[in-house]
């Protein structure tokens, strides 16, 4: 049923750049490929091709920064692809002093295949093995970053992986659905389940949505961060749309301020390194452990300050970690499966207003998935 429901989600929700931006060529003087259609070419950047667990090839860049003990795997919005994003994936390496892995998904940009669901989960895991076995970056060095439909494949990693660092999510959606109809509950064949996701990360969460997004209203990226476990003080820009919260100087501002907070947080230590299986096991137990406070206190609800910083010494502790899931294991089985990429449960939510859905890189306006006719129209105007 995953695979009819990706294929009835991808007719609608995913709009690779045609034709891509940039083509992948190999320099005859060093062996070593690099895009052909990109102006400043940085030596500190390796492009690769990844090969993913359902066949196919996809194209990714590594941003090198010899400074850096942190990495940031970043996944992009819609109607764009790693060549549009060349330059930001440099900038942002350097302001943040981080390596930064991008990759673009199937069916985008020099990637092979068609864009589904499955295949960004598998495409982003393709992406983090070789960051990994070839770069040897460690899980709890690594940063997740999604932006707009890249909140769907960054959770859906997210979950899977106890011992990350940190997670932002720029632009998120509670769900594909949800960005078109205020539906109350997670119905089967929606995609991107975010909302039902974000209360199994463990790590520090950042939220970074617009006042003015006229795509995915920031009721999506209010209801997240308030699910979120460990919040870190959101960013809610005045006046930003879907668009351009790059342009604005909190972005960087903030986004330093929470690179450097998630550098002092001591790393998970005495923590055996889990294999695959085990790693779902983990899963099972922090969704566990989730199920007593996936809703957060209402006092809590308006606080804009980070609030992993009092939590660091139980989420680090292995021993309060195996007290707190021994008693919640006491009282009933887990009834989750990640490996079955999650049932569908009842979700409780503001409603939102409906929304299309579009992403734009720079200064350019781009057409994205969950766009209609006079969606388009009105872009084009304002352009």
């Amino acid at each position: 049923m995953g695979t009819a429901t990706s294929s009835m989600a991808a007719k609608f929700a995913f709009f690779p750049p045609d034709p891509p931006s940039y083509n992948i060529i190999v320099d005859e003087a060093s062996g070593k490929m690099k895009f052909s259609d990109v102006n400043y070419q940085r030596d500190n950047v390796d492009v690769l091709k990844l090969r993913t667990r359902r066949g196919n090839e996809i194209a990714a860049m590594y941003v090198k920064n010899p400074t850096a003990s942190l990495t940031v795997l970043y996944s992009h919005g819609n109607a764009a692809d790693i060549g549009q994003m060349y330059q930001t994936f440099f900038e942002l390496s350097v302001h943040l002093n981080v390596n930064l892995l991008g990759y673009d998904y199937s069916g985008y940009g020099q990637s092979t295949g068609k864009p589904s669901e499955q295949d960004t989960y598998t495409d982003i895991e393709a992406a983090y093995k070789c960051l990994e076995e070839k770069f040897g970056v460690k899980q709890e060095d690594t940063i997740l970053y999604g932006q707009s439909v890249g909140s769907g494949p960054t959770l859906e990693l997210a979950i899977r992986l106890p011992h990350l660092r940190a997670v932002v999510l720029h632009s998120p959606i509670l769900s594909g659905l949800r960005v078109m109809y205020p539906v109350k509950r997670t119905l089967w064949f929606d995609i991107y389940k975010n909302i039902d996701k974000i209360p199994l990360v463990d790590c520090p969460v950042l939220v970074i949505h617009g006042t003015e997004d006229e795509v995915v209203n920031i009721s999506h990226g209010k209801r997240l961060w308030e699910l979120c476990k460990e919040k870190y003080e959101p960013l809610w820009l005045k006046g930003g749309n879907h668009c351009n919260l790059e342009l604005y100087p909190e972005y960087l501002r903030h986004l330093r301020k929470f690179i450097s907070a998630i550098e002092k947080l001591q790393r998970p230590r005495n923590v055996p390194d889990l294999k695959p299986e085990d790693q779902s096991d983990q899963t099972l137990n922090n969704a566990d452990q989730n199920k007593e406070k996936s809703r957060p206190s209402t006092d809590n609800k308006d606080k804009g300050r980070p609030s992993f910083g009092h939590k660091e010494k139980s989420r680090l502790s292995t021993d309060s970690r195996d007290k707190a899931r021994a008693s919640i294991d006491k009282r009933e089985k887990s009834r989750w499966s990640i490996d079955r990429h999650m049932k569908s449960r009842n979700s409780t939510d503001h409603s939102e207003k409906a929304r299309n859905s579009f992403d734009r890189l720079g200064d350019m306006v781009r057409s994205v998935g969950l766009c209609n006719v006079d969606c388009l129209k009105q872009t084009a105007a304002e352009v």
